[in-house]
């Protein structure tokens, strides 16, 4: 017990389970109103605000990535100048990787993980509500530059000295420097929650033998990205100091090294590549032990494949500087490493393509989106053996075959995932199902668009067609196959936006789900479709991997607290109830801290003084934030 309980708490014992549900409603519910929206620390509300945001930001990147098609589309074409073209080239990268790929892997576990673990709200509510205000300023910061015509210009991977102070004249590079803080610290602080919900907030009984497959791919990826995201943001921050303040982090006539700018961000950018895919990975184990009514064949197997990806992507970042002049013994290294990655990956595969054989496989259209991923991602794993390869490697270099191994990797190992899991968890999220047929026809368009514009791109990049450039000659033969991309891009265009109006109606008039439609095992699925404000009104007792199979009824745990807010925290290992915790109730601080930490970021691009200056209303944010209010709930 904890050094809050008090004598006269009403415990769900006491209570028959109506009015368990009345207490619970009362006390966890978000008000209906402007102040409740802003206020709330509602994990699902909360998730579903970073999904739709996300995907806002998808949509956006895939116009930019469509203007870019149509200005390489001809030979010498005229319709996007230069200058305007490294800013959509830059804004498209930078919007996808850092607005897009990870915060949406992170949104769709902050609404998950905690109803698959069994607990009523995620670790540091506040702190979540804080995230997603920074993500979305982030986004906006970046996206008023560009409509300004301040957008970066300097690629999403800002090579230095081209973004350095010599170069990279006027705020664009120092736009994009704060833009990777805002989403950094918005990431870090999803990871950080997630960690503790995971280990810390199981149901009792779910021992980590009995984890769900999507929430040890969180928990292995939040780890990455604690690990990881730090980089970067050194990287960023040595850049602006060098912009702002006149450091020479990055100047070699001054002491300073550009290769280390290569350093920092690549030991994050290529981890990033898995802190995409991992969640992916849960996703797809997860949809193929619901649609082949079996456990996933060899558990521990890809929790093991799961925890060595995360580890052996840290060794890997060099293969992007293979050019750089290293050392070969060096590189050498690193080949090894790059190639052994491909080892856990082809044990995940063939473990579903094992539960889909020994299965009863029904091919509803998540699991089709999963055959889909299959295909493309083990293309995009071949692919990347190759370039793992430093004289083949050195030959494709800066070509358009990287480009297509890029989007086969993430497009393939991330985003069919993702178009599985909302097909599959959108009952979860609205209580409706989407359409069966139109989510047929999303899956053709999208994997033909798909296949038919990216495929093609490594031969562009075998015929020597470099990348980052925004026109080309017309001797060079290259116009053929860059108008017939183009035109596939508008297929798979086509594919994203039936699905958008698939998600719009469905939320508004699809048939209503029911509880479990799937039949699925985990916990989720155990509560209602959309789940209370409170998730359980009584937390489930675990007994097996698969809860919702083996139990016609669940077991419960009771003793909570019900007239305030209250988690059951439990032991790491075996997942055996130890506390009872408060969890804290809304707040708007969370917001107001977002707010003055914005003012001080963006105000930061202009002069260092406001670093000083601004740390007065992140204070008085904290304070406020912190105050202790004199009931335990609110602290």
């Amino acid at each position: 017990m904890t050094a809050h309980d008090r004598a006269n708490d009403l415990r769900d014992t006491d209570l028959d389970l109506a009015d368990v549900d009345r207490h619970l409603t009362a006390i966890w519910r978000t008000p209906r109103s402007f102040w409740g929206a802003l206020s709330t620390v509602d994990h699902k509300i909360i998730g579903r605000r970073y999904i739709v945001t996300a995907f806002v930001f998808l949509f956006l990147g895939g116009i930019l990535s469509l203007l870019m098609r149509l200005q390489l589309s001809r030979a010498e074409a005229r319709f996007i100048g230069p200058d305007r073209y490294n800013q959509i080239f830059t804004m498209h990268g930078t919007n996808m990787m850092f607005l897009f790929a990870v915060p949406v892997m992170e949104a769709i576990a902050v609404y998950l993980v905690p109803l698959m673990v069994g607990t009523r709200n995620i670790a540091f509510p506040r702190l979540n509500a804080f995230s997603y205000w920074m993500f979305l300023a982030g986004g906006i910061v970046l996206w008023a530059a560009f409509i300004i015509d301040a957008g970066p210009d300097v690629g999403w991977f800002a090579y230095v000295p081209l973004s350095g102070p010599q170069y990279g004249v006027g705020k664009r590079a120092d736009i994009w420097a704060q833009m990777i803080t805002f989403t950094e610290v918005s990431a870090l602080a999803v990871s950080v929650e997630l960690v503790v919900t995971i280990l810390k907030q199981r149901a009792p009984g779910m021992s980590l033998d009995r984890v769900p497959l999507f929430v040890w791919s969180m928990l292995v990826t939040s780890f990455m990205v604690i690990l990881a995201m730090p980089a970067v943001m050194i990287a960023s921050t040595s850049l602006i100091l060098d912009r702002l303040v006149g450091t020479q982090f990055f100047n070699p006539a001054e002491g300073g090294d550009v290769l280390l700018w290569q350093h920092l961000f690549w030991f994050f950018g290529h981890p990033e590549v898995y802190i995409i895919f991992l969640p992916a990975v849960g996703m797809v184990s997860t949809i193929v032990t619901t649609f082949t009514r079996r456990p996933v064949f060899g558990y521990l197997s890809m929790v093991m494949a799961l925890v060595s990806t995360g580890v052996l992507a840290f060794g890997l970042w060099v293969h992007h500087m293979f050019v750089a002049g290293l050392p070969r013994l060096g590189e050498s290294f690193f080949t090894a490493s790059s190639m052994a990655i491909a080892v856990p990956a082809g044990l995940q595969i063939f473990c579903w393509l094992a539960t889909i054989w020994l299965g009863r496989p029904v091919c509803k259209t998540p699991l089709l989106f999963v055959f889909g991923f299959i295909i493309t991602f083990v293309i995009g794993g071949m692919t990347g053996v190759m370039v793992a390869s430093v004289p083949f490697d050195t030959q494709v270099h800066d070509t358009y075959f990287v480009v297509a191994h890029f989007h086969y990797v993430l497009v393939g190992g991330a985003v069919f995932p993702l178009l599985g899991a909302i097909y599959y968890w959108f009952p979860k999220f609205t209580g409706r199902t989407m359409s069966e047929n139109l989510g047929r026809w999303v899956f053709a368009l999208v994997f033909t668009g798909f296949h038919l514009t990216f495929f093609p791109m490594h031969v562009l990049g075998l015929a020597g067609m470099p990348r980052r450039v925004y026109t080309y000659q017309p001797e060079l033969a290259w116009s053929g196959l860059n108008l017939m991309i183009s035109l596939s891009a508008l297929v798979l265009a086509s594919g994203f936006l039936l699905f958008a109006i698939d998600v719009v109606r469905s939320a508004r008039t699809g048939p209503v789900a029911g509880p479990n439609p799937w039949g699925a095992p985990t916990l989720e699925w155990a509560t209602a479709s959309p789940p209370a404000p409170y998730n359980f009104a009584r937390i489930p007792v675990v007994r097996s991997g698969e809860p919702l199979w083996d139990d016609e009824e669940l077991c419960v745990a009771t003793g909570l607290c019900v007239d305030r807010r209250e988690l059951l925290v439990t032991t790491v290992a075996s997942s055996t109830p130890q506390a009872r915790e408060s969890s804290p109730r809304d707040s708007i601080w969370p917001l107001l801290a977002a707010v003055a930490a914005s003012m001080v970021l963006v105000w930061s691009i202009f002069t260092p003084w406001a670093v000083v200056w601004g740390s007065i209303p992140i204070a008085i944010a904290l304070i406020g934030w912190f105050w202790p209010k004199g009931v335990p709930e609110d602290g």
